[in-house]
């Protein structure tokens, strides 16, 4: 397993952004970076296996829910740096859009919580950043979907 902390080159990682029924699927991270946030299930893509394959994986390793990969959503990068100035973590993120096929969200892996998040509850200070925007990019490829 790369070195996460103090890495020697970003990681490559996922999230998986599932949409039922005007609610999100939010998982609270129950450690750093993004430590108690509530974000996207998701996690770092294995050797040989392909974004929608981590997205896939990731969201039933850490929530007990299946769902069907149909697109990414959006890219984006957590850098977080020390004291220092030294890179303390340093992530590509590729988000994914899931179709929910099964499952009671329960929390597994390495997350405190899951729960279904209403999208009116998007602005809570206790959201992740860049969760309330990668959702509105999901809704806007979906005829008929808005966040407000």
């Amino acid at each position: 397993m790369p070195n996460r902390e103090y890495p020697a080159h970003p990681l490559v990682g996922v999230g998986a952004v599932v949409i039922h029924w005007d609610r999100v699927l939010l998982v609270q991270r129950a450690r750093p970076p993004r430590l108690n946030m509530w974000t996207f299930p998701g996690g770092l893509v294995e050797l040989g296996e392909t974004v929608f394959q981590a997205a896939q994986r990731e969201l039933e390793e850490e929530t007990g829910v299946l769902g069907r990969p149909l697109d990414v959503v959006d890219v984006y990068e957590v850098i977080e740096r020390d004291e220092d100035g030294r890179v303390r973590y340093h992530y590509v993120v590729v988000e994914v859009l899931l179709e929910y096929v099964s499952g009671d969200p329960t929390p597994r892996d390495d997350v405190r919580a899951v729960r279904w998040v209403p999208l009116e509850e998007l602005k809570d200070k206790s959201i992740g950043p860049g969760v309330r925007e990668v959702v509105e990019k999901a809704l806007s490829s979906r005829p008929g979907s808005s966040l407000w």
